[in-house]
């Protein structure tokens, strides 16, 4: 009897990292639902009548989008395996000028949606003995001017992730990756300085999160991996820059 092909939700997988995620995923052999916002051309990333493709629009931060989508996957394939958390957003602006609704935005999109997606496939992924995997980002380590509220939710995903490992295992194994400089789209009008200023020499691309995502979901190759930050991002983080 043929094994069944494994389930992985993807918020925020319309564009760029969410999308390199989901169509990694199903080139592997994974029945993938995604969920993004109307009108962010879901439905042109992706064909509806791709049969191993559940294509959900809604907003995350909505508890009534991720249990729904989380029903659908479950209706439709009778599993859900894993869940990767993506969806995100920024505003920056002077914190004078940042208003509290633009703050409640911003982290209700990137770091409240994750815990909703946790909490509606908590008994999915107990049952599976599945995994999560949250998209933070290298802004949780270190800031730019004006990004307040977008890096207290990168650096609140990478605290939840640890608290969901806890809290979750052993049934389900919780991991974190923070993304560097990642270009989403013309790659080849980069500056040769943008390269060079990387230790590995080159900007990255959304596949190289989508290979770490497709390894942390996979226990075979990672199932003595929870609660883990990745950061990948060239090594930027880790050169030391001084001005003379």
């Amino acid at each position: 009897m043929a094994k069944a092909k494994p389930v992985v939700l993807v918020t925020g997988g319309a564009n760029g990292i969410g999308r390199a995620i989901a169509r990694h995923l199903l080139a592997a052999g994974w029945r993938v639902g995604v969920i993004d916002r109307p009108g962010s051309g879901l439905k042109r990333a992706f064909s509806p009548r791709e049969r191993s493709v559940i294509l959900v629009e809604g907003d995350v931060r909505e508890e009534e989008t991720v249990s729904r989508a989380t029903k659908m996957l479950v209706d439709n394939f009778g599993r859900l395996d894993a869940v990767v958390s993506n969806a995100g957003i920024m505003i920056r602006k002077p914190l004078r000028r940042l208003t509290l609704a633009e703050w409640h935005r911003v982290i209700d999109t990137n770091l409240t949606a994750a815990f909703l997606l946790a909490r509606a496939a908590e008994r999915f992924l107990r049952k599976a003995r599945g995994a999560m995997v949250v998209i933070a980002s290298t802004r949780a380590l270190m800031s730019e001017p004006n990004t307040e509220s977008y890096s207290a939710s990168k650096g609140g995903l990478v605290a939840l992730t640890h608290a969901l490992a806890v809290s979750l295992g052993p049934d389900v194994r919780v991991n974190c990756v923070s993304p560097g400089w990642i270009a989403t789209k013309n790659y080849g009008a980069l500056r040769r300085k943008d390269h060079s200023q990387h230790p590995v020499g080159r900007v990255g691309r959304p596949q190289d999160i989508a290979e770490i995502v497709a390894f942390l979901l996979d226990r075979e190759r990672s199932g003595f991996i929870t609660g883990a930050n990745f950061v990948v991002d060239g090594g930027m983080t880790r050169q030391m820059i001084y001005e003379e």
